[in-house]
């Protein structure tokens, strides 16, 4: 299966890419690839595109990676909508995160439940049976 994807060249610090027509399954360094479609240089923010070749490729049936389909949406070439970046999940601080608002809906639960019962006035004061306090009487 083919791929249009980008081809890391030039110095440290200072990128380039080449867009090309490569094998999904090849290494991104290894420079294998079957036709150069363009170049990217992001630092001057220049894009150099074959459009009869990439479009060719497409009518294959050939996919993009999410870095040059954005990039040939940007340029015109394709007529789609650009596709959001992706992010990782770190699973640790998830479960943190997951553990951390479960103990917060227990103590929420746990409070609601003892404000019940007082309110129902299941709690008999310490020593024995309740007595009735006089509201109206003051104390001196």
């Amino acid at each position: 299966m083919l791929t249009i994807r980008l081809n890391r060249t030039g110095k440290k610090n200072a990128p380039s890419y080449r867009i090309v027509l490569i094998k999904k399954t090849a290494s991104p360094k290894s420079g294998k690839f079957l036709e150069l479609l363009g170049n990217y240089n992001p630092r001057l923010k220049e894009v150099k595109l074959n459009k009869e070749r990439i479009e060719y490729w497409l009518g294959q049936g050939v996919k993009t990676s999410d870095t040059v389909h954005n990039l040939l949406v940007s340029n015109g070439v394709i007529d789609n909508a650009k596709i959001k970046k992706k992010f990782k999940i770190n699973k640790k601080k998830v479960e943190e995160k997951v553990e951390e608002k479960v103990e917060e809906k227990v103590e929420e639960k746990v409070e609601e439940k003892v404000e019940e019962k007082i309110e129902k006035e299941e709690f008999a004061p310490p020593g024995g049976e309740e007595k009735e306090v006089d509201k109206t009487e003051k104390k001196e």
